[in-house]
């Protein structure tokens, strides 16, 4: 079933964050007048019966009822699986409804995540996934073994929720004068998303030119209607000084780029994306 275009879409999973992912998926939605989508995505893993090794002195008889006994519980995980997801689905789609969606659209896969979304990645707007799923959600100190990849392979804005929704207020553009930093500052001139909102625009860097490239951005963002301004320009370990910025001045929201530098870069010396995610305790609102 095809979705609408310049959708919403909002990654239900059932987990402790799936409640605050429904709420900040609705509120962009009216905000910015686009429909809403809820995905449930059921991933079959490939430890089907086929695959089971059955080999061993257990005689042949043996090995076929094992074979149709494994092949029956199969079947019945997925049954419990379907089942499950069909619960998950009403649930976030009640949450919708009370967070003044009317009419969220439903809409279950199978197989893997990361594949769905690049398949939808067409009809997408924005998309709203909470930074762990349930099966690492007590892991507070890591991010989701999906999130990454699905971060590198759309090239859509993605709101990585963390945290119960809070109506935004005070959002925090993490400027480096890159690509993806310029369309940040672009999308906050342009969206209605913002207005109203306080835009604490914010570099991190040791060169003079970082302070040049600011001033040129927030020049950009004053001219914008219904945008209130502060600019700064720090000096430290940037995700470090990000995050205790965030934390003195209450940013409810931060709008950055994603994954700036190559993959080897990243494997050297870590990802500073990957850093924010971790160590973020408010939204991240990621571009490519």
């Amino acid at each position: 079933m095809r979705i609408q275009d310049n959708t919403v879409l909002a990654c239900v999973d059932g987990s402790g964050l799936t409640p605050a992912v429904c709420d900040y998926a609705a509120w962009i939605a009216q905000k910015v007048d686009a429909p809403l989508t809820l995905l449930h995505s059921i991933d079959h893993h490939p430890e089907t019966a086929a695959g089971w090794d059955l080999s061993g002195n257990i005689g042949m008889d043996s090995q076929e009822q094992l074979l149709q006994d494994m092949i029956a519980l199969e079947s019945e995980r997925n049954k419990l699986k379907l089942r499950q997801g069909k619960l998950i689905m009403q649930a976030a789609r009640q949450r919708a409804v009370q967070a003044g969606i009317a009419e969220p659209e439903l809409h279950q896969r199978h197989g893997s995540l990361v594949e769905s979304l690049i398949e939808l990645e067409q009809q997408l707007r924005v998309l709203v996934i909470g930074v762990r799923g349930k099966v690492h959600e007590n892991r507070t100190d890591k991010i989701g073994a999906k999130l990454e990849s699905i971060i590198r392979s759309l090239h859509k804005p993605i709101l990585v929720v963390n945290e119960a929704f809070k109506q935004p207020e005070r959002i925090m553009i993490a400027y480096d004068g890159s690509k993806a930093a310029e369309k940040a500052v672009d999308m906050v001139v342009g969206s209605p998303l913002y207005r109203g909102l306080l835009c604490h625009l914010v570099s991190v860097g040791q060169d003079e030119q970082d302070a040049v490239f600011l001033e040129a951005a927030a020049n950009k963002l004053k001219q914008a209607a219904g945008i209130k301004l502060i600019s700064q320009h720090l000096r430290g370990n940037p995700e470090q000084a990000l995050c205790d910025y965030q934390n003195r001045f209450d940013i409810d929201l931060t709008v950055m780029g994603a994954f700036g530098h190559s993959r080897i870069h990243d494997l050297l010396l870590g990802s500073f994306t990957v850093k924010m995610l971790s160590q973020s305790h408010k939204p991240l609102l990621l571009l490519r």
